[in-house]
């Protein structure tokens, strides 16, 4: 075998030791046992919350396994297909091996990433917030692009989304909108998003052709858990209900169900209309006022915490990435300056590189 091969193999185990180490394999395979056990209980289902939950943690611990070791079976078998293609001189064989090669490494490369999100709320589901902000009809437009890139990265890799509540905007676009992804890790992952986006292009909404550069907000909080103990005051509530607007089924605009809350102590204001029902758009709209006092309570103490280390590296929210689509193609994080110069692709939902760069660079700061 090739001495550089050798060596990159070599390298490559070690990444995966590390990673398996991370993991602690032998605690996963008792977490796998006890789950297993839980949902073998012939009572599980008589409370279909706590029984979604045992269930939800066991398919995804199952997978964490299957994932590693699966790779570690991979990582064995390319030096057998590299003395194969030598042996029989067979250069197809060889490309076939370093082709697997480079994918095994992205595919390491992509786990290695997973074992930086310890957070305390990195394992949960995450709520997107994304916002039209300076720029007109342009940033309306913009907002939308943004929330289709999050939903397709989402399909592309088989994640569940809810949509909370949209708010279209006049001519084009959207206002805001807030949903839910539901995926192993998805508040870790998908924090590093949270920021001011900007864009700059040929504007298709001003008659002249001029260039226009337009920006939208991302916000991403945690999906609370029963043991967070967010308690909110009804007396601290103002309570709106209103005719859900937009695209939607002949039920869901004809009566007064989409329900709007604002919190007064910190003004803090959500809305759902995807539910047919006035009582179920409340119980989302609480949902989604509860992740984010828990986002904004987590910063508060991250603030604090800061402060007592006086540093301002918390602070890299604001201006994260640039979408350019004129007058060259070209997307870049302004943090971790990873590029990609195929706009469509990521606004297509081909963002992972830009999340494996956000918490690479997160866990440097």
């Amino acid at each position: 075998m090739n001495p550089d091969v050798a060596t990159d193999l070599k390298d490559l185990s070690a990444t995966l030791s590390s990673v398996e180490a991370v993991m602690d394999l032998d605690a996963l395979r008792a977490q796998i046992a006890e789950l297993e056990e839980q949902a073998a209980r012939p009572n599980l289902w008589d409370d279909p919350d706590a029984a979604q939950k045992v269930t939800s943690q066991l398919s995804h611990r199952q997978g964490e396994l299957r994932k590693v070791e699966e790779l570690r079976s991979r990582l064995d078998d390319l030096p057998v297909l590299y003395e194969l293609a030598e042996e029989g001189d067979d250069e197809a064989a060889a490309i076939e091996a370093d082709t697997e090669r480079e994918k095994l490494r992205a595919d390491i490369s992509s786990l290695e990433v997973r074992t930086l999100l310890s957070g305390e709320y990195d394992e949960r589901d995450a709520l997107l917030t994304i916002r039209s902000e300076a720029g007109g009809v342009d940033a309306a437009d913009f907002a939308e692009m943004l929330m289709r890139m999050y939903l397709r990265w989402s399909e592309r890799h088989g994640y569940p989304t809810d949509v909370y509540d949209t708010s279209y905007a006049e001519e084009a676009g959207i206002k805001s909108t807030t949903f839910k992804v539901t995926a192993p890790y998805a508040y870790g992952t998908l924090s590093v998003e949270q920021g001011t986006h900007r864009l700059v292009r040929i504007s298709p909404f001003d008659n002249q052709g001029r260039r226009q550069t337009s920006f939208a907000a991302v916000e991403v909080a945690p999906v609370v858990e029963q043991t967070d103990h967010i308690e909110i005051d009804e007396k601290e509530l103002r309570v709106d209900v209103y005719r859900s607007s937009g695209p939607g089924g002949q039920g869901v605009n004809t009566t007064d169900s989409a329900v709007r809350l604002t919190h007064l102590p910190t003004g803090i204001v959500v809305s759902c209309q995807n539910e047919r029902s006035q009582l179920q758009n409340k119980a989302s709209a609480m949902a989604v006022l509860q992740a984010k006092l828990l986002a904004r309570r987590r910063q508060e103490q991250q603030a604090r915490m800061d402060a007592l280390k006086d540093t301002s590296s918390g602070s890299w929210g604001n201006q994260m990435r640039s979408y350019v689509l004129h007058p060259y193609q070209m997307v870049k994080d302004l943090r971790t300056d990873f590029e990609v110069g195929n706009p469509s692709a990521v606004l297509d939902g081909d963002i992972d590189g830009f999340l494996e760069a956000g918490i690479r660079w997160r866990r440097t700061q």
